[in-house]
């Protein structure tokens, strides 16, 4: 992924809600990272999600944090915030108890790029732990299929 980015001169910054840092953690694990790596904010705290990334707060009263609106307007706000090409982000429920009404593994995952925004809603299962692995993994390779090389070399 990173070999992807490096090759079109293209940077990445993540928001995070669900991961709670795992995602940031993923990417800087790769050797070289600082190149294409601008940094992350961890927005687990609802009104962060306005405050800082610009979500709708409109939007986050009506449907809360758990949305897939949500998820693309944090994928888009962080890019902005960061100066990356691409913006990625994770919002959900990890368990163990339903958040806002929403049950658990309710997964939403944005990217944001030149190309425009993509969300991805994956119903994930398992332990919590399990649940914000499997994430990470879906928003990584949701990055990686946007990149005009489609590679996954980290």
């Amino acid at each position: 992924m990173h070999a992807g980015l490096r090759a079109e001169g293209g940077t990445v910054a993540v928001a995070e809600s669900l991961t709670g840092g795992l995602l940031a953690a993923a990417l800087v694990d790769v050797p070289g990272a600082s190149a294409t790596f601008r940094g992350s904010v961890t927005a687990y705290a609802t009104e962060l999600k306005a405050s800082v990334l610009g979500v709708d707060e409109g939007l986050l009263a009506v449907h809360g944090p758990v949305h897939p609106v949500v998820a693309r307007q944090m994928a888009e706000g962080v890019r902005k915030l960061l100066g990356a090409t691409y913006g990625l982000a994770t919002t959900g429920v990890a368990g163990p108890e339903p958040q806002d009404g929403q049950p658990v593994g309710t997964v939403h995952l944005a990217v944001a790029g030149p190309g425009g925004s993509l969300v991805s809603s994956p119903r994930l299962s398992g332990e919590r732990a399990t649940i914000r692995h499997r994430a990470v993994t879906a928003a990584l390779e949701l990055l990686v299929g946007r990149l005009p090389s489609g590679t996954s070399t980290h």
